[in-house]
């Protein structure tokens, strides 16, 4: 399965409780934070959310 790096590039602060839930489900705690997930339909979902929050580049 492909691989995906997701990294942090705004900040959590003044979002929706359910927006910081995904950023800390997909592993980002701090900005600029990087982390290599699977590209799995849950997680593209989930990056989906929350793209104005990330950056994502393929591996």
């Amino acid at each position: 399965m492909k691989k995906i790096k997701v990294t942090q590039i705004k900040s959590t602060i003044d979002r929706p409780e359910r927006q910081k839930r995904t950023m800390v489900a997909l592993g980002l705690k701090k900005m600029n934070a990087s982390v290599e997930v699977e590209a799995t339909p849950q997680i593209l979902g989930m990056v989906n959310k929350v793209n104005h929050l990330v950056k994502v580049e393929q591996l």
